[in-house]
């Protein structure tokens, strides 16, 4: 299988794509606005990919940067390539790309009340399955609260700050916490 990382521009035959598997793919409350992410791309540091999969477009990658630490902000494959093992191979081509760095994701809480807990479950399953492993951290974003896995190492929340820090700036930066787990 041969995964290819293009990076995202406006004028990109795919943006209109992404953007559209962007809103299907992830709840409003998870959503950062999608000219945010555009425009914050163009900083040093943040990568927003199209990929490919043996010359098909396959789905989306955004990955914020911050010294060794590669935070994977959004990954989704469209709908049509699910269930393909195409995930596992973007994965597994992203180990390769950020070779050396500590990679980590925030995913929803497992809550059994949650409408969508066999959702949550099989994402979790999916993550461990591909060498990420639970970080013991709970990360906030607004109103939401994530459990953090990561490769590579652990994530310090002063680290995680600094990121967000470089990448959303000051103010908006404090909508986003990290906080240990016992």
């Amino acid at each position: 299988m041969s995964i290819n990382f293009t990076r995202l521009k406006p004028r990109s035959p795919d943006f209109r794509k992404i953007k559209q598997l962007y809103m299907r793919a992830f709840p409003d409350e998870e959503r950062a606005p999608f000219l945010m992410l555009v425009l914050k791309a163009k900083k040093e540091g943040v990568d927003f990919w199209s990929i490919s999969c043996n010359g098909e477009w396959a789905g989306m990658l955004y990955i914020v940067n911050d010294r060794d630490l590669s935070y994977i902000f959004y990954l989704a494959v469209s709908e049509e390539q699910r269930g393909k093992g195409i995930g596992s191979a973007i994965l597994k081509a992203a180990g390769e790309l950020y070779k050396g760095r500590r990679l980590f994701l925030a995913i929803e809480q497992l809550d059994k009340n949650a409408e969508n807990y066999e959702q949550r479950l099989s994402r979790r399953s999916f993550y461990l399955r591909n060498g990420f492993t639970e970080l013991r951290r709970k990360l906030r974003e607004g109103k939401v609260t994530y459990d953090i896995l990561g490769t590579g190492g652990d994530v310090r929340a002063s680290e995680y700050e600094t990121l967000m820090k470089n990448y959303a700036g000051s103010i908006l930066s404090k909508f986003f916490t990290m906080e240990f787990v016992d």
